[in-house]
């Protein structure tokens, strides 16, 4: 391939990621939320409280709740969020989840 082939297509390369870079992140499923949440769990070795039933609770809570599609990725890859927000937010919905899901088994 030329380099003048390569440079005629840089720019429409350099468009197509700037376009993916803007996507919005999908928001996680609540499976895929409950399957962070026992990652989580079991990392702080918890994960006997947080039966399967408790976690797919919560996570429909969460995934039903106002928590943005980042933070709930960041959950549901098993780690936790960061952002201040979030982390207020995230707080707030287990404390009401937890009155729901733990009562309910």
């Amino acid at each position: 391939m030329s380099i003048k082939r390569v440079l005629l297509a840089l720019p429409a390369v350099a468009v197509a990621v700037s376009l993916a870079a803007c996507a919005p992140t999908p928001r996680p499923s609540v499976d895929d939320v409950s399957a962070g949440i026992q990652k989580i769990a079991k990392a702080t070795g918890s994960e006997s409280v947080f039966t399967d039933e408790i976690s797919d609770c919560i996570a429909e809570k969460l995934v039903d709740s106002k928590i943005s599609d980042a933070a709930l990725v960041t959950i549901a890859e098993g780690k936790e969020p960061t952002g201040e927000e979030d982390q207020k937010l995230i707080t707030k919905e287990l404390d009401d989840a937890a009155k729901t899901c733990v009562t309910a088994e």
